[in-house]
């Protein structure tokens, strides 16, 4: 399996909504004592175990796609982790294909894999009236929301060891989206 968390690199988006994906793959990392790494000349940071693949792409959000292929093997179960605005912060859903729903870095993955793979939304929530969606997107969320999206990333990393585990997809669905 290999598990894609989408995201900026560097200091300046640390913390930011864009990034729950990355600090999503960071948790599984740590759950199963896996060091994410960045070796010499590539566009990603990457874990590997026997079973599993943790990928940060350092391409920015919007061109995630473009270092996949470097990434997957043939036949290998893919999930991408990604922020979503239609969801409220601390919610999150698991859908097994569909379009990227207007959210770039998707497009950018379907674009290099095609578009079945395993999508795991954790909700950002929409902007304030009068806040465009880029400057949204790079905020930090507020102290009560990020407690919130922070027990999303738990529930979210611990679904996907769930379905590395070869849990039922529907049961890992139904328990992660309540």
């Amino acid at each position: 399996m290999v598990v894609f968390g989408l995201g900026n690199p560097g200091a300046r988006y640390k913390g930011t909504r864009h990034n729950v994906g990355f600090e999503t793959v960071e948790k599984i990392a740590a759950l199963k004592g896996m060091k994410l790494r960045k070796r010499c000349f590539c566009r990603y940071r990457i874990s590997s175990s026997p079973s599993l693949v943790l990928v940060e792409p350092l391409t920015y959000m919007n061109a995630s796609g473009e270092i996949a292929a470097d990434c997957i093997e043939s036949d290998e179960a893919v999930i991408v982790i990604v922020d979503q605005m239609d969801l409220p912060p601390g919610k999150i859903r698991i859908k097994r294909s569909g379009s990227s729903a207007g959210h770039n870095g998707l497009k950018s993955m379907i674009s290099a894999i095609g578009p079945d793979f395993i999508r795991l939304y954790i909700g950002i929530g929409r902007p304030e009236e009068g806040i465009a969606v880029p400057d949204h997107v790079l905020s930090r969320f507020s102290p009560s929301d990020r407690v919130l999206v922070d027990k999303a990333e738990e529930k979210a990393a611990a679904a996907v060891l769930k379905l590395l585990d070869g849990e039922d997809f529907n049961r890992v669905v139904q328990w992660a989206n309540s």
